[in-house]
């Protein structure tokens, strides 16, 4: 009898390895998806490789609360969504200090370069570069932001944000029209001239 005992405990530790490498393996298989998440939710590529590189190492450390057969994505993309909010409150606690760059006066530059506004026929698109669009995106409040992420950028149904955000649908809908709103007012004070 006490034989069978190490025995059946070698088959509970083997069975759970395998069930760790493959919860690895089809958490890993989502990364490009949750990178494109944390690289709309932050201003810049360093902090969103940051930012995946913490959810998936708190996803790996707790990998045995993800229950198999749920969607792994929404529970992936949780993590990353509360390490944001996260991040965001501690940056509100702290004032930015950060020194301003050359390519933060994109349209200022070009401004200077043409010798006046742009030229009305260039497309709204062309005038914003992409660090604008990003800044934008980051002066929308981050419960409006997440929602706007997850189902503009995200592509996620309204089903899907809620799940992840731990919301009712309809909050979903709301944050999603107010974030819309402040963004395309955030887009237009970098885009008119």
């Amino acid at each position: 009898m006490s034989e069978t005992r190490p025995e059946t405990d070698a088959r509970r530790i083997a069975a759970e390895a395998r069930d760790r490498v493959r919860f690895e393996e089809d958490a890993l298989a989502l990364s490009d998806q949750v990178y494109r998440v944390a690289r709309h939710l932050v201003g810049s590529r360093e902090e969103a490789e940051d930012l995946m590189q913490e959810a998936y190492a708190r996803a790996f450390r707790s990998w045995r609360s993800f229950t198999p057969g749920t969607n792994l994505r929404a529970w992936l993309l949780r993590i990353l969504t509360n390490l944001n909010i996260d991040r965001g409150r501690r940056l509100q606690r702290t004032p930015d200090m950060q020194p301003l760059e050359a390519g933060d006066y994109y349209l200022v530059d070009k401004l200077e370069e043409t010798g006046g506004p742009i030229a009305h026929e260039e497309r709204v698109d062309q005038r914003l570069s992409q660090d604008n669009i990003v800044a934008a995106l980051s002066a929308v409040p981050h419960d409006f932001r997440d929602v706007v992420v997850l189902v503009d950028i995200g592509d996620f149904t309204y089903q899907d944000a809620a799940q992840i955000l731990d919301i009712p649908v309809g909050t979903v809908m709301s944050r999603l029209h107010r974030g819309r709103r402040i963004l395309k007012a955030q887009l237009a004070e970098e885009a008119v001239v």
